[in-house]
């Protein structure tokens, strides 16, 4: 169980979260994409459910759709039950990492030199364990929140929650009822940038939007034979061709609404124009540091080559040839999209999705986002909250499917020369320790009035 040692001034839930994060850690729940290898999202999820029980909550343990998917909700009754309820939702599962590539063991939940380290440390288990925290302490205290709140903490979301968010909402939208609004991960973290004065200015990335997903399937067939043989249909080469089109190909430049109020906000606290019809728009977005990475791929549709397949035999020209490809589309761009890839593979190579999970978009207004700033600017006077898209995907895809409106807020308030975007699906993930106590400060306020 977690340890309490509250210094001054510190509630129980600061005092808590760095030994929650720890240990959500050292549970080793990789997500290799097959049901047969990815392992630990049960024994993770009955030790959030023992946690959460520890305190008085009544827990739903909900397997999504194999054995071992474990999921695990519980709610707190807020002061009015009139209003909709709140989510709060954070997954389980982690991709893999290999230990010999690592400063520490990655399952390890090692805390050096001021940071959490490990798989999962900010993608997610940094939101989950100051969700559970938070969590704990409003049970512990008797605190009652202003509307109701439901804590989803769930699987698969990194092999696309076919095992885990798709699946609950499928077959139990009942654990969802009531929800309205909804929060997760990648949002709220601080992106510090220069000011024209020579100050800077931390800004909190609220996501208000993300790229739709796709993983699609190529596959082109041709006549087997010898390899010795002259072929002009050989299925190895027609793919090949239809991938390097596909792959070289610039996708137009399409400024969605949360991307258009991004640029305007770094616009104005940095003094850089960030004009869309400017020739090198890339070059001033580098300027902004490591955030560039995700925001240049908001601008435009990408489709990344991922996996090759065919042949069995150096001398035999196989039948069948094949490759995988990443897509992610802007919203509003699927019909655009598919017919711009199959101008491209051309009319001998067959697609297919393997998954294909929908973009999403909501405003940057509301009684929630005010919530959100006010947090921030409670615990940061001098910060400014904006929004942005993710250029990935998340959980809220398949919530925003029962109408609940979906945001990215896991608050974090960071160094301003650590590249965090580099940090998620890589070698040596870690987490600032002082960005979790903010972010559970940040956390427990918003939360008190939202």
């Amino acid at each position: 169980m977690p340890t309490t040692q509250e210094t001054p001034g510190q509630g129980r839930a600061e005092a808590e979260v760095v030994d929650l994060v720890s240990s959500l850690i050292r549970f080793d729940t990789s997500n290799t994409g097959e049901l047969a290898t990815t392992k630990g999202e049960r024994e993770c999820a009955e030790w959030v459910a023992a946690q959460l029980q520890e305190v008085g909550y009544e827990t739903a343990y909900v397997e999504s759709g194999a054995p071992g998917r474990g999921n695990v909700f519980a709610r707190l009754k807020g002061s009015n039950p009139d209003r909709g309820s709140l989510m709060l939702h954070g997954h389980l599962d982690v991709v893999p990492a290999e230990p010999a590539d690592w400063r520490v063991h990655p399952f390890s939940g090692a805390v050096e030199d001021g940071y959490v380290w490990g798989r999962g440390a900010v993608d997610m288990k940094d939101m989950v364990g100051m969700i559970l925290a938070v969590a704990r302490q409003f049970k512990a205290e008797g605190i009652v929140p202003p509307r109701d709140l439901v804590f989803a903490f769930v699987a698969d979301e990194e092999a696309g929650g076919k095992y885990g968010c798709q699946w609950l909402v499928e077959n139990r939208p009942d654990l969802f009822e009531g929800v309205t609004e909804a929060v997760g991960e990648v949002g709220g973290f601080s992106l510090t940038v220069p000011r024209p004065d020579g100050t800077d200015r931390r800004l909190y990335l609220v996501e208000t939007a993300e790229k739709g997903l796709g993983w699609m399937r190529l596959t082109a067939k041709g006549r087997a034979g010898h390899g010795s043989f002259l072929h002009t249909d050989n299925a190895v080469t027609i793919l090949a061709q239809a991938v390097a089109r596909l792959g070289a190909h610039t996708f137009p430049l399409v400024i969605s609404d949360s991307v258009a109020e991004f640029l305007e906000a770094a616009g104005e606290e940095t003094g850089l124009d960030f004009d869309p019809k400017s020739p090198d728009l890339d070059g001033t977005l580098a300027k902004l540091g490591t955030i560039a990475n995700i925001i240049g791929a908001t601008l435009r549709d990408t489709a990344n080559p991922t996996m090759l397949s065919a042949g069995y035999k150096a001398n035999v020209i196989p039948q069948t040839a094949e490759a995988v490809v990443d897509c992610r589309i802007l919203p509003g761009r699927q019909a655009e999209f598919e017919a711009t890839v199959d101008e491209l593979i051309g009319p001998d190579v067959q697609r297919e999705w393997i998954t294909k999970l929908d973009s999403y978009e909501t405003t940057f207004d509301g009684h929630l986002v005010d919530a959100m700033n006010d947090a921030i600017l409670a615990h940061d006077p001098g910060a400014r909250t904006v929004p942005y898209m993710l250029s990935g995907g998340t959980d809220a895809k398949a919530f925003a499917k029962l109408g609940i409106r979906c945001f990215g807020f896991a608050p974090l308030q960071l160094p301003a020369d650590l590249d965090f975007s580099a940090l998620f699906h890589g070698v040596d993930e870690r987490v600032p320790v002082d960005a979790l106590l903010f972010g559970t400060r940040v956390l427990e306020h918003f939360l008190l009035h939202s």
